[in-house]
């Protein structure tokens, strides 16, 4: 009897803990792109002014490294950062759009409407709480209640803009009209907001800052571009570098600042996408795929050289390449192109790491409708020139697209503040599909396709 009693008991407990809403807790996620979890570790050896991450650091839980996604680029990353998988079951495989015959202009992952699975948008507006975001990747046309989106018409957002792209983002931007609103509380055009420099980053910082005063958003993102673009310019943790860092940390202070007087409560996560590394190397596949004849190409009167058909032709990603086929089932060209790609490896100059099978790329995650994946050593880099020299030197600059598993340098950042998060965890190397549902968890909604094991940040 007294056993009966107690398991009823039991029961009746499970069943009021059950019957309990969820705990919502406002949550800040801020990504700094290409920050290398060394900048903020080893502050102190590199001198670095960095008040706002060294205190989040020694107030909060902390990776020593994120292992990242394959591959190591931006948009595959911020999405994984989003949703808790890996590119192969999001869709979001590379930064640009696969386009053989240069028909696309440069075009890259812009929609949210080619992410495959819920995002932790749609799991916080479907708990009733408010979403904002601004510059995310992949974020345009997102079910995000306050959005300003990354997105540009020209192949890098390095590029001129149209004058009239202040328009288009005025059209892509929710709800209507905001983002002339928040230009005439700011007094801040948002034209340049889209740039990767810093002046790009303090625009996106004050837009940032007013709709989070205004609209005070339960869920916010925001991206912050300026370091990588240094890191690109000037290689990691150069001086250009270290200084574009300083410079953010003040704007993550600010940010913090505004986010903690809306809601005491409030988690700040600080991420980044991915690490960095030196290169010295360019390593022009289009090349010697031309000279194979799987791609064939003309060159215009002024010069200008162009594909006119292809059979086999890499998909640059930076530290490696997905070899795509025009027809999968071509087992001739298939094997061909195997061939000329174990020729090509087997000179070490050419700083090819490895050449991946599809069975060995699916255990990665990235680029399911891969032939092959050709990786590179730290140092080498994918260039994209349709003429010219198989390699090129190319020192002082960085990049980034190695593969996770071989290549320390690619690990990214996770930081994180707030009530209940324990002060100086460090969680040591953390796979980044863990950040998306420790993040659910905590705005007390679910995120079913992120199947990955819960932070121990308490």
């Amino acid at each position: 009897m007294r056993q009966a009693l107690s398991i009823l008991l039991a029961i009746a407990a499970f069943s009021v803990v059950q019957a309990q809403p969820p705990q919502h807790h406002p949550v800040l996620l801020i990504s700094v792109d290409g920050m290398r979890p060394d900048y903020v570790t080893q502050a102190d050896q590199r001198h670095l002014r960095i008040p706002t991450l060294r205190r989040m650091m020694a107030q909060g839980a902390y990776a020593e490294g994120v292992q990242g996604v394959f591959p190591t680029v931006t948009y595959p990353s911020h999405t994984t950062l989003i949703t808790g998988v890996a590119p192969a079951v999001h869709g979001i495989v590379n930064n640009q759009r696969f386009d053989p015959d240069r028909q696309l202009s440069g075009a890259w992952f812009w929609y949210a409407d080619a992410i495959k699975v819920p995002t932790l948008y749609q799991a916080a507006r479907a708990a009733g709480l408010h979403t904002a975001s601004v510059s995310w990747p992949v974020s345009a046309n997102a079910s995000i209640d306050f959005l300003i989106p990354e997105y540009w018409r020209t192949p890098s957002p390095a590029d001129a803009f149209n004058p009239d792209d202040r328009y288009l983002m005025n059209a892509l931007s929710r709800p209507d009209g905001e983002l002339a609103r928040i230009e005439v509380r700011t007094g801040t055009p948002y034209m340049k907001g889209n740039e990767t420099t810093i002046q790009g980053d303090e625009i996106r910082t004050r837009y940032s800052l007013d709709i989070l005063a205004q609209h005070r958003p339960e869920f916010m993102t925001i991206h912050l571009s300026s370091l990588d673009e240094e890191e690109h310019l000037h290689g990691p943790f150069s001086p250009e570098a270290n200084a574009d860092l300083e410079a953010i940390d003040a704007m993550l202070a600010r940010l913090i600042a505004q986010e903690q007087k809306n809601f005491p409560d409030a988690t700040i996560a600080v991420v980044s996408d991915h690490g960095f590394a030196d290169i010295h190397t360019a390593l022009n596949l289009y090349i010697p795929f031309l000279q194979a004849g799987l791609i064939q190409a003309e060159t215009s009167a002024n010069g200008t050289t162009t594909v006119k058909a292809w059979q086999a032709e890499p998909w640059l990603a930076s530290g490696m390449a997905s070899i795509m086929l025009h027809d999968p089932n071509n087992v001739a060209i298939r094997e061909k192109t195997r061939a000329l790609l174990q020729q090509l490896a087997s000179d070490p100059s050419n700083g090819i790491e490895a050449i991946l099978t599809p069975e060995q790329v699916a255990t990665l995650g990235g680029f399911p409708q891969a032939a092959f994946v050709v990786t590179l050593r730290a140092g080498f880099y994918t260039g994209a020139a349709l003429a010219g020299p198989l390699r090129v030197e190319t020192p002082g600059h960085g990049t980034h697209g190695y593969n996770p598993a071989t290549t320390p340098e690619m690990r990214a950042s996770f930081f994180l503040t707030g009530p209940g998060v324990a002060q100086r965890r460090n969680l040591g190397v953390i796979d980044m599909r863990q950040i998306a549902p420790t993040l659910a968890s905590i705005l007390g909604v679910p995120l079913l396709d992120a199947v990955q094991p819960i932070l121990p940040i308490r």
